[in-house]
C-alpha cells in the first residue's frame, strides 16, 4: 500500500516505480525540498533507493508515466496532478483511457505532507517597468484569471477564494509540504549532485 515518499525506497517497490528523467525540474525540486527537510544524506539514500527500485531507465514526460503504469511496466508513478487532467481532456483517445484508469495518491500525509510545484512569476530588482510588472502579477494572482488558469491547465488556484476545478475536487483534499519555496533554488546544485552520484539519469 502507498504511504510515503520513503517508503518507495522498500523491496516490495522494486522494479515497480516510474518517475522522469533527473534532468527535469520537477525531480530536482522534490529532491530540494526533501533535502530542505531532512539533510543531504538522507535525501541520497533515498534517491538511491529510489533509483533501485525504478522500472526502467527514467524517460518521457509526466503523461509517458502513467501510459507505462497502463501498460503494466510498473505498479506507481511519481507525476503532478494536472497531468491527469491533461490526459483525460486530450484529444487522444488512449489518452482519456490511460487518464481513466489512473488513481492520484497524496504521499506523506502523515508526515511532511505533499510535495507541489508551482507556476510563478516576479519582479526583477532592477526592472524598469516595475509598476505595470506589479499589476501583471495582481492580475494573474486575481479571481477571474486564476478561475480560467485553473481549469484550463487543472492546476491548484493560487488565490483562496477560486475554487479547484471538479476534477481536482475528486481528488481529495491533501496536506502540502510547509516549506519556504526558495529553498527549493537554494539546494538544487546539491539535488543534481546526488542524483548524478545515485546514477538516476
Amino acid at each position: 500500500m502507498l504511504s510515503t515518499y520513503e517508503a518507495l525506497t522498500e523491496p516490495k517497490w522494486a522494479g515497480k516505480v516510474l518517475v522522469r528523467s533527473s534532468s527535469n525540474i520537477y525531480n530536482q525540486s522534490l529532491l530540494a525540498s526533501f533535502i530542505a527537510l531532512n539533510g543531504e544524506e538522507a535525501d541520497a539514500e533515498w534517491a538511491k533507493g529510489l533509483v533501485a527500485n525504478m522500472a526502467r531507465t527514467p524517460e518521457g514526460n509526466d503523461r509517458d508515466q502513467m501510459k507505462a503504469v497502463v501498460a503494466g511496466e510498473g505498479d506507481v508513478a511519481i507525476v503532478n496532478t494536472y497531468y491527469v487532467g491533461k490526459l483525460l481532456n486530450s484529444s487522444d483517445e488512449y489518452e482519456v483511457e490511460v487518464g481513466k484508469k489512473i488513481g492520484v495518491y497524496f504521499p506523506n500525509q502523515e508526515t511532511t505532507g505533499t510535495h507541489i510545484n508551482i507556476s510563478g512569476g516576479a519582479l526583477t530588482k532592477h526592472g524598469k517597468n516595475s509598476e505595470s510588472a506589479i499589476k501583471l502579477l495582481e492580475f494573474l494572482t486575481g479571481e477571474e484569471a486564476q478561475d480560467d488558469y485553473a481549469n484550463a491547465n487543472y492546476e491548484y488556484p493560487v488565490n483562496p477564494k477560486v475554487e479547484p476545478s471538479d476534477l481536482l475536487k475528486s481528488f481529495g483534499d491533501f496536506d502540502i509540504q510547509e516549506i519556504d519555496l526558495s529553498l527549493l533554488g537554494e539546494y538544487n546544485d546539491e539535488a543534481v549532485k546526488i542524483f548524478n552520484k545515485v546514477g538516476w539519469q
